[in-house]
């Protein structure tokens, strides 16, 4: 099985990069992400592991359509976050050739958030909330072939629902959901790997 392997990889990377380029508006693409989340409220650092795909609407706008889980980890306790949503990705002018090694775009987009805290020592010492969120930033696409790129991006997301607070009191985790609304946010770092597999149009 090893053996075969290194030639059926090669094989891939070889269609891959010699198949037809894709052109803009219409493009279908697939691939897997990994994230980082800096949490605003506690020092944990949040990494997930998640999927989507793109539709290119025209020549400068595409849209992405992902799934996110993130789990973060302080000495007490354990977070985690399932993100849904959606972006649009703004191309800059005569930036919208997949030919082309870097495509910086700005991304805006949505979505909907489900989160659980909980104590580690006590899974029944929790609290859970849905929330929803916008998020903003920056990212380029590193077009390794024309179907085949890595994308890189920065986004900060700001939610929309009650925070779950947690404090330490006499050495055990106070965990309890905000009584009020409020605003509240964190920086995500996304890496993906993407395949553009059909021309829809």
């Amino acid at each position: 099985m090893k053996p075969l392997l290194l030639p059926a990889v090669s094989l891939l990377l070889a269609v891959a990069a010699y198949s037809q380029a894709p052109h803009s508006t219409g493009t279908f693409s697939a691939g897997t992400r990994n994230s980082i989340s800096a949490f605003n409220h506690d020092e944990a650092m949040g990494k997930g592991i998640g999927g989507q795909f793109r539709l290119q609407l025209g020549k400068r706008i595409n849209s992405e359509w992902y799934f996110d889980y993130i789990s973060s980890n302080t000495p007490l306790t354990a977070r985690n976050d399932y993100h849904i949503g959606w972006s649009l990705l703004f191309y800059l002018k005569n930036n919208y050739d997949f030919s082309k090694t870097l495509q910086p775009y700005l991304i805006v987009g949505h979505c909907f958030d489900d989160t659980k805290v909980f104590e580690k020592a006590n899974r029944g010492n929790s609290a859970s909330r849905l929330s929803m969120a916008t998020q903003a930033g920056i990212g380029t696409h590193i077009n390794i072939t024309p179907r085949f790129d890595c994308s890189v991006s920065g986004q900060y997301m700001t939610h929309f629902g009650k925070d779950i607070e947690t404090a330490v009191e006499n050495g055990k985790p106070v965990i309890e959901k905000a009584a009020y609304t409020e605003l509240d946010g964190h920086l995500l770092f996304t890496i993906s790997f993407n395949y553009k597999i059909a021309q829809l149009w």
